[in-house]
């Protein structure tokens, strides 16, 4: 399994939005700049956000993005679906059933092997949430933080 990008992108997009006071927003080319993402791709990301309520967009001017929920309801999971979608990680193609020449209604060893490896992980993600990494990075990044939450301060608009 390979994520794309756009989950790592979007999860530190919400973590920058996180330390915004509650009146700001920050505008998508200023984060998509921080983050070295594609300012087009960037905006696709932003736009998924948008529709799993995860952020809010302000239009105009003076518009941006700006956290919808509380970050400790925030979980990674929710990010992941949002950009990945529902779909599951594995699709049997039937081999099993071909070579051992199987009634197409009978198990698959690898799809039940899958599913649970699959449950393992979207369990991880469903316990983690954007409040949880936020005190992580706080505890491991402090002096990087502050010149984030500086910059942060320089782009925001209120």
């Amino acid at each position: 399994m390979q994520m794309k990008t756009g989950v790592e992108q979007s999860v530190y997009a919400i973590l920058i939005l996180n330390m915004l006071p509650d009146k700001a927003v920050l505008p998508g080319e200023a984060i998509s700049q921080q983050l070295g993402a594609s300012p087009t791709y960037f905006q696709k990301l932003l736009r998924k956000l948008v529709s799993a309520d995860l952020i809010i967009s302000v239009p105009g001017v003076k518009g941006g993005f700006k956290l919808r929920k509380k970050p400790e309801d925030i979980r990674i999971y929710d990010v992941y679906l949002a950009i990945e979608g529902q779909q599951s990680l594995y699709s049997s193609s039937g081999v099993l059933h071909g070579m051992l020449d199987l009634d197409e209604g009978g198990c698959c060893l690898l799809t039940d092997l899958m599913e649970e490896a699959e449950s393992s992980w979207q369990s991880v993600l469903k316990r983690e949430t954007i409040a949880s990494l936020n005190e992580d990075i706080k505890v491991g990044f402090q002096p990087k933080m502050q010149l984030l939450q500086q910059w942060v301060k320089e782009k925001m608009v209120l």
